[in-house]
């Protein structure tokens, strides 16, 4: 049950994944914030072509009516689609939309929540798809109220769909950045909630949003007194306990309040606190990134660059072993605990060769993360499970549109006539 279960394992309704014969010009809109970006990809050529544009969100709309707010937004499509002479074609649009959803179907959500300082009225338990759909209709004037709005996604969805359209084994979307989620490919017969449709495929890509996992403490076990800091400090307390372990925002806060445990016990610095290490999220994930570089090395340029620049000049070669020993101890911990989810759903899978597709700063940027990850799951998945790592080019907008583009596979071309005008529908025969 979605409103009772912990980790709410979403149906995307995104099914049929790319198989290389997605020919035509497709957009994608990529909202997740104050800054948004419309997208125009052409898979005419080898190398899909992209072009974009970022539009800022004024603040003041922000909390005005959602009236107001996908009005701006349709206007932004309109400008970029008479930029790129798309006013005589009927184009596909891919929507990712990295809000709280719950989707009845490829291109129905209602918004559960706002987050990230948007408060508009009217959106809340709205379909999101159906009032962009309405502004851009109000914008009938011009040629892009033909805009084809055919699929809203989040951005693990569009990682693994970016991947999959190079790579026919992708089975797996990970995006360890300032968060953590995942999403894999299911059987329709292992879903009791599928509604209908049992034809091919017969799968469908499930958004678990496992951040949450450990929200009914089964992972209280794992948990330890900095875990559990953070948390009464968050601004959402009692939620996303797994996330808390694993992402960017919190792997430097839990290396501060080790360190700072360390200090207590008189085991760092003597025994004194450098003033800005008290200061919440005074270290950082990219901090964290830093000294991890140190880690294999011996050396500790990295690490004494951040302590003179932030912290302390006053530190002797202990100090710099043990703040690298508990650093590393944080991010390889992060590292396992991904490794453990994507190994289970592997496991779940049982396909021979599996590409995880996978995106987010901390996964991408740290020097041993990935490779961590990497050797936990080989530990982990069954002798005859044969898997590799895939980083995805842009899967919050190339995802997008790819997933548009294979909605409008089998569609063929065809003319329509609105105003005296004839209009050709960019779609494509495979």
């Amino acid at each position: 049950d979605e409103k009772t279960a912990t980790i709410k394992m979403l149906i995307t309704y995104v099914r049929d994944l790319p198989n290389n014969n997605e020919k035509g010009r497709y957009m994608a809109l990529d909202l997740g914030g104050t800054n948004f970006r419309v997208i125009l990809i052409d898979l005419n050529t080898k190398e899909a072509k992209m072009e974009s544009e970022i539009f800022k969100i004024p603040d003041q709309l922000m909390a005005s009516d959602g009236v107001l707010l996908f009005d701006f937004i349709a206007d932004c499509i309109t400008q970029f689609a008479a930029k790129h002479k798309l006013d005589t074609i009927r184009i596909a649009l891919g929507f990712t939309f990295s809000f709280p959803c719950v989707q009845y179907g490829l291109s129905q959500a209602k918004l559960v929540t706002w987050t990230k300082g948007f408060r508009c009225p009217n959106v809340v338990n709205r379909d999101v798809v159906k009032l962009l759909k309405e502004a851009l209709k109000r914008k009938s004037h011009v040629s892009n109220a033909f805009v084809d709005i055919v699929a809203l996604i989040n951005d693990t969805t569009g990682t693994l769909m970016s991947c999959a359209h190079k790579n026919p084994d992708c089975n797996v979307g990970l995006i360890v950045g300032t968060g953590t989620n995942a999403c894999y490919i299911e059987k329709l017969e292992n879903i009791e909630k599928w509604p209908s449709n049992y034809g091919e495929p017969n799968q469908v890509v499930i958004n678990t949003e496992w951040g949450a996992f450990g929200d009914n403490n089964v992972i209280d076990w794992l948990r330890t007194k900095w875990d559990k800091e953070i948390d009464s400090k968050s601004v959402n307390k009692g939620k996303q306990a797994f996330e808390k372990m694993v992402s960017g925002l919190y792997l430097g806060e839990c290396v501060r309040l080790v360190l700072l445990s360390l200090i207590k016990e008189k085991l760092l610095f003597k025994g004194q606190t450098p003033p800005n290490l008290l200061n919440m999220h005074s270290l950082s994930a990219k901090n964290v990134s830093k000294i991890d570089q140190d880690f294999e090395t011996g050396r500790f340029t990295e690490t004494q660059k951040l302590l003179n620049r932030d912290f302390t000049k006053e530190y002797t070669i202990t100090d710099l072993h043990i703040i690298s020993l508990a650093n590393s101890r944080v991010s390889r911990r992060a590292a396992h605990l991904v490794a453990v989810g994507c190994a289970t759903l592997l496991n779940r899978i049982q396909k021979e060769r599996n590409t995880i597709a996978f995106d987010g700063s901390v996964i991408k940027l740290h020097p041993h993360f990935k490779r961590w990850v990497k050797e936990k799951i080989s530990q982990l998945v069954k002798p005859e499970i044969k898997f590799n790592l895939m980083l995805s080019e842009d899967g919050s907008g190339r995802g997008a549109a790819i997933v548009a583009a294979v909605s409008y596979r089998s569609k063929r071309p065809k003319l329509i006539k609105k105003d005296k005008k004839v209009y050709e529908i960019e779609t494509y025969i495979h």
